[in-house]
């Protein structure tokens, strides 16, 4: 059986990476979304260039946002998996 790649904007991620929060450097892949595991709050750069906190993300919940940058500085959450 052949895969077919989904990668339209409609389309489920089909990679993931866990996030090293980094306040110089961007991610190695664009993110569709961020998995929050430890609750706190998530600054990052969107792809559309806005820079803005997340404040009080939930254990367990996903940021739905295209994200380049998660920062260290600003960001309380851990266990940050970026799915692409």
């Amino acid at each position: 059986m052949t895969m077919k790649d989904a990668s339209g904007y409609d389309a489920p991620a089909s990679n993931a990476f866990a996030v090293t929060p980094n306040d110089s450097s961007n991610l190695t892949h664009a993110a569709r979304a961020l998995f929050v595991g430890s609750g706190g709050d998530v600054k990052v750069d969107t792809l559309g260039g806005d820079t803005v906190t997340f404040t009080g993300v939930a254990s367990g919940f996903v940021l739905p946002v295209r994200i380049l940058k998660v920062y260290a500085t600003g960001t309380t959450a851990s266990s940050i998996v970026s799915v692409y």
